[in-house]
């Protein structure tokens, strides 16, 4: 069975969508079935994987939610053959007026990936910097959140508002919701205050930050613009090695949760 795993922050600029990019190119090079959802209505993710989403002939996350297409009717193949992708468009914004007064309206998304969840071992999905009405459906949908966290002390307060919608979720529509884990982004060693902070992070929440950090790196913000994921782009940069650790890290996680 698939498991479904939201990455969000509604903090900008943390590493959200190279992260949901990049997390599910190393689960498909490591031979598991993955399917990326771009769920913000910025489309990074859609274009970050080489595709236009001026060009998405009407078949995208938003046709899926106002019901007039299936998500197997809107999966694309990327350039890797394990994974596919739904992506976004920017009449994603309306679809938060348009659901208002849609019954159940935060159960939509899963009920939508219930046909195909178990034709992949991972859904990833990238969530919008927002706290809305589409977020609140991904985390409905989803059975855990990975929470990306740039090393500055800013950075954690504001986890203070997500944790507090992942409870509600929890104590509402989601109960089986869990926290995948922090990662740490943009991560410079040199850097007193990175080190500093993650120290911080893992004496406040121990074992739920993954043990491997994401280093800042040019190439790895490069490579979204000629639509590729790191490990296509440049093999042999650290953003490669580090997003393969962290998706082992996952499949140890959840092996070992189901072992």
């Amino acid at each position: 069975m698939g498991k479904i795993i939201a990455i969000a922050n509604q903090k900008g600029g943390v590493g959200k969508t190279p992260t949901a990019i990049n997390l599910a190119a190393s689960l498909a090079v490591l031979e598991k079935n993955v399917l990326i959802i771009d769920a913000d209505p910025q489309a990074n993710t859609t274009s970050g994987l080489n595709f236009d989403p001026e060009n998405s002939d009407h078949r995208t996350l938003y046709e899926i939610l106002i019901g007039k297409l299936s998500a197997k009717d809107a999966l694309i193949q990327t350039e890797l053959p394990k994974l596919h992708m739904i992506p976004s468009h920017i009449n994603l914004v309306g679809a938060e007026i348009e659901l208002l007064d849609v019954k159940e309206r935060e159960s939509i998304l899963k009920k939508a990936l219930a046909p195909i969840k178990d034709d992949y071992d991972y859904i990833i999905i990238d969530c919008s910097p927002s706290l809305g009405l589409i977020t609140v459906n991904c985390l409905t949908a989803a059975d855990s959140v990975m929470i990306p966290v740039q090393p500055e002390f800013f950075a954690l307060e504001g986890l203070a508002k997500l944790i507090q919608t992942i409870r509600l979720v929890q104590n509402g529509i989601n109960p089986a919701l869990t926290i995948e884990g922090f990662v740490v982004t943009m991560y410079d060693g040199r850097t007193k205050v990175h080190n500093q902070v993650v120290a911080q992070l893992r004496e406040h929440f121990t074992d739920m930050v993954f043990q491997t950090v994401i280093q800042r790196s040019i190439r790895l913000s490069e490579a979204p613009s000629y639509g590729k994921p790191i490990i296509l782009y440049d093999v042999m940069n650290n953003g490669t090695s580090n997003y393969l650790n962290l998706a082992k890290e996952v499949l140890d996680k959840n092996e070992n949760a189901n072992g």
